[in-house]
């Protein structure tokens, strides 16, 4: 017998022991059909099912997440069921330790995503089974309402199944701590290291799958009230005593996702009543059937709702993802009449200032914390810097910003917002949408549109200009290769202007745990950050460039100028990796 053919073998065996035992008969058939086929020689069914078994799906900082299929590198009712008896076992040691003789609390939630709703029953039932006290979403709902169930209730873990803005094809299953399993400044948030170790210690010490015991019942699904409760609390977030304007027309999509139901009550209980669902996206469906991907960042997303906008005559479009813990804002340019997506970091900078504004109004003295990724604009630190608070710069994810002692505010440029980190310490989609619709009603009231507002910004601060390079790899030793070219042979300067200063972020600094990535100051003060995604096979290139203006008169001159320097960095960066 060749290699060739006992690596078959062996992969035939595993594929028949799985298909056994697998408690899914959809999942089950599928296998048993890649077997036929693989045994029959057909090389497309062969290279499935060896990807589905070419290795065990990794728990890590953002949990799980992959495409639905059999197998232990897909999603499927085993892997989670395996994840959720890892889970319990850490959730019941963690809060022995602090807490002895504390019985366990935990919240699960789901979106509406294939399979997503048994995924959150198995747990629940799991977690039931270990006697840890446990509450089931009473609907598949978005995940800012998970987090905001966790700190709610005082729960100790929470599950949320979700892919968040992934293809169709995926599911994913994230985790977050609280009360009694984690320190004060991650409660509610989702786990950071060292927790996912340990938590991916306990999975891969589960023993075999039946001898994972569910409860038949004995969890408690929750009452719609409490989508109640947090519709009621994110509404309050608004403050018409201060910025009372609502004369305001917002079309919003939830993408296909859970959030369009949440999102327009919130919105209607603030005061905002003109809002149109874009029709063709308001009710969830799993197959994502209008878009390409279900993500509001990518080309196309928006066609619908900025064509709906245009009909409407809209002041304003506001997006959500999937599972509406992300918020997407467009507008009507008034330098071109045509409508734009914001960046993430305009977006962040406008509602950095719109809190600041808020505070100001309440008359509160500056106090707390403005955080935001260190990917994200350097805009946030001096609009934070100019009102007294102060600022901190945390690694990519919410999971970080999060924890930012004494946060009032914090965002990443990929579109996430947490502007009420009492309610949700994560990002949320629906309080952030709440707070854009207050700061563009404030500004249409005042014969202006959301652009001005950013104008003023730059005027005081600078303008702050960025861009994107995002490089998909199918083998992910080109990211390594890449990232030892930049080691080796590093660059001297970016769109004309010398590197002053290199941090290797592998490193680590005082403020910052390492990470991989690596950022470049130049003497301009451009800025170029490198790093892999920690979540695709890609390199992520991030580029900001700030100039000077000093009056209303300079801006379009400055945008140009603006975006001549980006495109000669955008060309630096390219040659410096060796594309």
């Amino acid at each position: 017998m060749t290699s060739s053919d006992a690596e078959l073998a062996r992969l035939l065996s595993d594929a028949r022991d799985w298909a056994n035992q697998d408690p899914d008969p959809a999942t089950a058939a599928t296998l048993s059909e890649l077997i036929r086929l693989t045994d029959g020689g057909v090389a497309a069914a062969r290279q499935e099912l060896a990807d589905s078994f070419s290795g065990t799906l990794q728990f890590g900082t953002a949990g799980l997440r992959a495409a639905l299929g059999p197998g232990p590198n897909r999603m499927n009712r085993v892997v989670v069921r395996r994840a959720a008896a890892g889970f319990t076992a850490f959730l019941t040691n963690a809060v022995e330790k602090v807490s002895p003789g504390t019985r366990p609390r935990a919240v699960v939630g789901y979106d509406a995503r294939y399979n997503s709703d048994i995924f959150a029953e198995e747990t629940a039932a799991i977690l039931t089974e270990a006697g840890v006290e446990t509450f089931l979403m009473p609907a598949a709902l978005p995940t800012p309402l998970l987090a905001y169930a966790v700190r709610a209730l005082e729960c100790d873990g929470g599950v949320m199944v979700t892919a968040s803005h992934n293809p169709p094809q995926d599911n994913g299953y994230k985790v977050y701590l609280g009360r009694h399993a984690v320190e004060e400044s991650g409660r509610g948030a989702q786990i950071v290291a060292p927790y996912d170790a340990l938590i991916a210690a306990k999975i891969d010490a589960v023993g075999a799958l039946d001898s994972i015991v569910l409860a038949a019942d004995g969890w408690t699904v929750l009452n719609p009230s409490i989508a109640t409760e947090y519709q009621g609390a994110v509404a309050a977030l608004a403050v018409p005593e201060h910025f009372p304007a609502r004369g305001l027309k917002i079309v919003l999509t939830p993408m296909h996702g859970v959030g369009g139901e949440t999102a327009v009550a919130v919105l209607n209980a603030a005061g905002f009543d003109d809002v149109t669902l874009v029709a063709e996206q308001a009710q969830p469906d799993p197959d994502f059937p209008t878009v390409n991907f279900p993500n509001p960042e990518e080309p196309g997303a928006l066609d619908l709702a900025l064509e709906a906008a245009t009909r409407k005559n809209a002041d304003i479009v506001i997006a959500n993802d999937p599972d509406a813990d992300r918020a997407a804002v467009a507008a009507k340019d008034p330098a071109t009449g045509a409508w734009r997506m914001l960046r993430g970091d305009e977006v962040g900078a406008l509602l950095g200032a719109h809190v600041v504004a808020r505070q100001a109004a309440g008359g509160e003295a500056p106090a707390g914390v403005f955080a935001n990724s260190i990917v994200s604009s350097r805009l946030l630190a001096r609009i934070a810097a100019a009102a007294g608070y102060a600022h901190e710069e945390t690694l990519t994810g919410f999971k970080w910003i999060a924890r930012v002692p004494g946060l009032v505010y914090g965002y990443e440029e990929a579109l996430g917002y947490c502007v009420a980190p009492s309610l949700v310490r994560d990002k949320d989609g629906i309080s952030a949408a709440v707070l854009i619709a207050e700061l563009a009603a404030a500004a249409k009231a005042e014969g202006k549109t959301i652009f001005d507002t950013l104008d003023e910004l730059y005027l005081v601060h600078g303008l702050h200009a960025s861009d994107q390079l995002s490089i998909r790899v199918a083998d992910l030793g080109l990211l390594d290769a890449m990232m030892n070219r930049l080691r080796v042979s590093p660059p001297e300067s970016f769109g004309g202007s010398g590197v002053e200063a290199v941090t290797d972020l592998a490193v680590g600094t005082e403020q910052l745990p390492p990470t991989e990535g690596l950022l470049y100051l130049t003497r301009d003060l451009s800025r170029v950050i490198i790093r892999p995604s920690g979540t695709e096979p890609k390199l992520k290139c991030y580029l900001e460039v700030i100039r000077s203006v000093d009056s209303a008169a300079e801006l379009p001159a400055a945008r140009d100028a603006a975006r001549a320097a980006l495109d000669n960095v955008l060309a630096d960066v390219r040659e410096a990796l060796g594309l």
